[in-house]
């Protein structure tokens, strides 16, 4: 009896212990070293590049468990950046993202779904100009490292397309000649670096 009680806690010591080691790791998004990029088509002849600049986030993450992952991000919409002061403005106002009504795009992931050792889709919850849809992405994992001052990173590159009158943002004007001036389908690029999350204590 004491032999079966010794062996049963040592079990249960032993599924706690490594259920311990298989935790993901948390990671809080580095904007410094992280780009979140978007571009939409132009007179159907061109695409326009923009990007934000002000975003942050958390995600966890174990590569030997690519399906546990989770992440959730925040995006400003004050921070578009076109390289276009005019059109940056017009995309905060009213026909656009309304950022008086709706300041912040934000993500979060309800699945993961492994495809290699390195490559995975992340599906979640986008909510942009008040209005949630499921998105998902192609992400591939970049790798770790360990910086200078003994931070551990991560890196991902991800890509998704969106159409953006699936959240209600449909302003366009028509061409004389025929056609609009601005695409519907938003490309979206995403080159993510993430710095482990100092545990409390």
């Amino acid at each position: 009896m004491r032999n079966l009680l010794r062996w049963g806690l040592a079990g249960i010591v032993a599924v706690t212990t490594a259920g311990a080691t298989a935790q993901a790791e948390v990671y809080e998004i580095d904007p410094s070293h992280s780009t979140v990029g978007f571009k939409i088509r132009h007179l159907a002849i061109s695409s326009v590049p923009g990007r934000f600049g002000d975003f942050s986030g958390t995600i966890e993450f174990d590569p030997k468990n690519i399906d546990k992952s989770h992440t959730e991000a925040s995006i400003a919409i004050k921070s578009i950046n076109t390289d276009n002061t005019k059109r940056d403005d017009h995309l905060k106002g009213a026909d656009f993202f309304d950022e008086a009504k709706n300041p912040a795009i934000s993500f979060k992931t309800t699945k993961v779904e492994p495809v290699s050792e390195s490559t995975f889709k992340a599906t979640g919850d986008l909510m942009m100009h008040g209005v949630t849809k499921p998105v998902t992405l192609d992400v591939e994992y970049t790798g770790s490292a360990t910086d200078p001052w003994g931070n551990k990173r991560v890196g991902f590159a991800a890509t998704t397309s969106l159409s953006r009158k699936d959240f209600g943002i449909t302003w366009n004007k028509a061409l004389d000649a025929g056609g609009v001036v601005l695409g519907d389908e938003v490309k979206v690029t995403l080159e993510i670096e993430g710095i482990e999350k100092k545990k409390a204590g």
